[in-house]
């Protein structure tokens, strides 16, 4: 049995469901999101521990968090946090080449001396001397948003179908015929890849050349520490990019920062990644870590040049591109999601996408 639609989004993360749910508000006519677990979000997106941090990503990541910010915030799906970037002595040049890097960027950061540092970190042992403070951070609620997608998508008239592994593609005059594990068939006017992880996979199937698009495993770790963090402490990240941690629910949620290239699979935790990650942390502060509770790991997926890829398969007709976010595609969720609905469906820009450059993600530039 074949279903027909309009459009067929693949994968039903942030990415698939934000995207679905923008083409259904723009006037897509039919829309199917499929997804090849048993519920949407189970890899990345419910493995993400996300902040919106204005620097995430780069300066050309910059103006889709910038567009994104407003709209996470008015619909109450950030709480203030705060970020910093700490250094040791030798740290200097990078920190002050970190605020050389976005100087017209249109993020609010400032540099801080040690006073400036432990005014916002407590038992901060010697040696941390400096730091880039971002005062916009906030955590996200990362539930809530996939949710919120899911829902608007449905109540838009998506059909959210899951269990549905893509195993077969075929290219016909009219479109696409998909088919799943389960011999079920979907046929669609364009196919938007929105397969995370497994967007390059899914692209040599459908026959298209794929982007160079490699998963990176990250590494998380929740410690109950004495004392245990303050609710107020920062997002504290290394300027070397060797860990972070933040306050969560009286806990600390630790990461070494890890980019290991990994297959797209279900990604598990090593315990040299958190030993690494506490080894390192208690370099940073006096507190005692009294257990780790629980660790996990997902999996985030760059391009070469680690910017994302939206838009038509350059040499593929009928497909769309919506991949390559890394670790930052849930803070960029509105923007990139309204930004590639209006490419696919070729509308013109809103307030919200106005200024974007989407020549920077575009498939072709590869």
């Amino acid at each position: 049995m074949t279903a027909g639609f309009d459009i067929a989004v693949v994968g039903a993360g942030i990415a698939g469901a934000s995207l679905a749910a923008e083409l259904a508000a723009q006037g897509a006519q039919s829309v199917v999101l499929i997804e090849a677990e048993d519920q949407p979000g189970y890899h990345t997106t419910g493995r993400s521990a996300a902040f919106w941090e204005e620097c995430y990503g780069g300066p050309d990541v910059v103006p889709l968090t910038l567009a994104s910010g407003p709209w996470l915030r008015d619909n109450g799906f950030l709480s203030p946090r705060g970020a910093l970037y700490i250094g040791r002595e030798d740290d200097a040049p990078a920190l002050d080449a970190f605020m050389e890097r976005f100087e017209g960027s249109g993020v609010h950061i400032e540099r801080l001396d040690r006073e400036g540092l432990t005014a916002h970190l407590s038992g901060l042992r010697p040696g941390w001397v400096g730091a880039v403070w971002e005062p916009a951070c906030a955590d996200i609620d990362v539930s809530a948003l996939h949710q919120h997608y899911l829902a608007t998508a449905r109540k838009s008239g998506v059909r959210l179908v899951t269990r549905a592994q893509i195993v077969g593609a075929e290219r016909t005059e009219a479109g696409w015929i998909l088919t799943d594990a389960h011999n079920e068939r979907f046929s669609a006017r364009v196919v938007a890849n929105a397969a995370g992880a497994w967007a390059d996979t899914f692209a040599a199937l459908v026959g298209a050349r794929p982007k160079g698009i490699q998963p990176l495993r990250r590494t998380v770790a929740q410690l109950r520490t004495d004392p245990a963090p303050p609710a107020t402490l920062p997002l504290v990240l290394d300027i070397a990019g060797r860990f972070y941690f933040k306050p969560e629910s009286g806990r600390l949620w630790l990461s070494p920062h890890d980019e290991e290239p990994s297959p797209p699979c279900d990604a598990a935790p090593e315990a040299l990644a958190v030993a690494e990650a506490i080894a390192r942390f208690e370099t940073v502060v006096d507190w005692r870590v009294a257990a780790v509770e629980r660790k996990w790991a997902g999996l985030r997926s760059f391009a070469p040049d680690r910017l994302p890829v939206y838009g038509y398969d350059p040499a593929v007709e009928g497909l769309f591109w919506f991949a390559g976010q890394g670790g930052f595609g849930i803070q960029t969720a509105p923007a990139a999601a309204r930004l590639a609905a209006q490419l696919l469906l070729d509308l013109p820009r809103d307030a919200m996408t106005a200024e974007l450059d989407a020549g920077l993600y575009d498939p072709a530039r590869f």
